[in-house]
């Protein structure tokens, strides 16, 4: 048996995503094993996160820094506004480096059923960000589930009097899938987006 400390640890881990009990043993074990070289490293990271953690008061996103790193950026085309849902929605876009305006982050979608209104999220905000001006293009980068696209139309709506072109991101095959494979939804979704051969 472990003590309480090395105990607590692991149950800490273990509710984690991508951590199971055993998977969050076997990460403490490996911790304790390279104290120096893993421990110790991780210790000094989380704390210097968790001493700096801010969320953005201009686009939502978290950082240690408000405005955050993208905000901040003066590389960032202005005129390109990106909506998603959460932050690692964001942060998976990002990674991409192939968008290269800034982002608004919701911090949900819209649901009836978990009673998520509109006013439980960013969009008032997102409206004021488009009523500066500025704005060009608004990508609205929802999941493809009916909550996600709900929220889309929902902010569509919203922002059609503004001067803005509203786009949306394609749904459909993945590169390198195979039909066999592929959900009813990816099937439907991509023969309705279907397009001519160049």
């Amino acid at each position: 048996m472990a003590s309480p400390e090395i105990e607590t640890l692991t149950q800490s881990l273990s509710r984690l995503p991508g951590f199971g009990p055993r998977s969050a043993r076997r990460a403490v074990l490996h911790l304790l094993k390279k104290r120096e070289t893993a421990l110790d490293p991780l210790l000094a990271a989380l704390t210097a996160v968790s001493q700096r953690l801010a969320t953005c008061s201009t686009c939502g996103n978290v950082d240690t820094s408000d405005p955050c790193a993208i905000c901040a950026d003066p590389r960032r085309d202005t005129r390109q506004l990106c909506v998603v849902e959460e932050v690692a929605d964001l942060w998976a876009l990002e990674r991409s480096r192939l968008f290269p305006g800034r982002f608004h982050v919701l911090g949900g979608k819209l649901s009836a059923l978990d009673g998520v209104r509109p006013e439980d999220l960013t969009i008032d905000s997102l409206v004021a960000r488009i009523a500066q001006g500025g704005v060009d293009e608004v990508v609205l980068a929802m999941n493809a589930t009916l909550e996600g696209q709900t929220t889309a139309h929902y902010i569509a709506e919203r922002i059609e009097t503004y001067p803005v072109r509203v786009t949306q991101l394609a749904h459909g095959l993945p590169v390198g899938g195979e039909l066999d494979y592929l959900d009813e939804g990816t099937l439907a979704q991509a023969l309705r987006a279907r397009r001519p051969v160049a």
